[in-house]
């Protein structure tokens, strides 16, 4: 008799269950994910104010974007036997301190790529050559006039560092104000600024006087790393000496630190595009005019990197 009215109970259970109507179940899961909604944001509101509290900030993620292929006797191809490979990898760090009267920001990105085609009946292109290469450091300190402004100082270093390491080679050292409206946002204002340019040779290449602007987002939404960085350097000597990059990272973490990331670049600098130019014409079996400012056609340059990415 036990045995039959526990039986009778779960059958009553089972029909309750699923007597609930299409309409009910959608209403307990909006009150459940509303619910899950309010937590998350006090749990936004607390990490707020951990990232508000004094002392060091330390992050970093990369991603890593691979694919490899070969061919052999593949006859619709014009070179049948071939390997073909694209390699890139990009890390993005950054170590902050932020104290109550001052901060001292760092942070690094590093973005290097390789491509491969190699035809198996052709001798010499069985490496892989470089296809981006981008290696930027800098480091901020400022003393706080506010909770908003400070008297600032910036040193940043921008290169390649597989190709030609510091050939060109950029340095900026400069003085002014930063301003950081948010824990995530920072702006650098420095009218006084030297923007050092390195390289061998006789080359096109000028240091020169100017103002630098930094603009730096960094901010963690949930399991989305996003990072946007740009760099804009105009010379009080020449248009043709300034320069800007744009730079942007995104990684959207999937199961324990490993997920999918986004990172494009985008950058103007008439020095590389006019010693681009020279590089060219003086390789043609019958050079040209040797190319000028004027003469160039300064294209906007442009990277971008998908792959799988990691969060430290």
């Amino acid at each position: 008799m036990k045995k039959l009215t526990i039986l009778l109970l779960l059958v009553g259970i089972n029909f309750s269950v699923n007597g609930q109507t299409a309409e009910e179940l959608k209403k307990e899961l909006a009150s459940k994910k509303d619910s899950i909604s309010k937590l998350q944001a006090k749990a936004n509101a607390i990490q707020g104010k951990i990232d508000a509290l004094p002392g060091w900030r330390k992050g970093a993620f990369g991603t890593v974007g691979m694919s490899l292929s070969g061919f052999n006797n593949w006859y619709a191809r014009n070179a049948p036997d071939a390997n073909a490979g694209n390699i890139g990898i990009t890390v993005n760090a950054f170590a902050n301190l932020i104290e109550d009267k001052f901060f001292w920001r760092n942070s690094m990105n590093i973005n290097l790529g390789w491509v491969k085609l190699d035809d198996k009946n052709v001798t010499g292109d069985e490496g892989f050559d470089t296809a981006t290469d981008v290696f930027n450091i800098s480091s901020l300190y400022g003393r706080r006039l506010n909770k908003k402004w400070a008297v600032s100082g910036l040193l940043e270093y921008r290169t390649t560092f597989i190709d030609n390491f510091n050939d060109p080679g950029y340095l900026d050292l400069g003085a002014g104000l930063t301003w950081t409206p948010t824990n995530n946002l920072v702006v650098v204002i420095h009218p006084g600024n030297y923007n050092f340019v390195f390289s061998s040779g006789n080359t096109v290449f000028d240091s020169s006087l100017g103002a630098k602007v930094v603009a730096d987002y960094t901010k963690k939404y949930n399991k989305l790393s996003v990072k946007s960085n740009l760099s804009l350097f105009q010379s009080y000597e020449s248009s043709n000496l300034s320069n800007w990059t744009w730079t942007n990272s995104f990684g959207y973490t999937l199961w324990k630190g490993i997920g999918l990331g986004f990172e494009f670049g985008l950058r103007n600098n008439r020095q590389e595009a006019l010693n681009n130019a020279i590089l060219v014409n003086s390789a043609l079996p019958v050079p040209l005019t040797t190319p000028t400012f004027d003469s160039i056609d300064n294209k906007l340059q442009t990277y971008w990197l998908f792959g799988l990415s990691y969060a430290f």
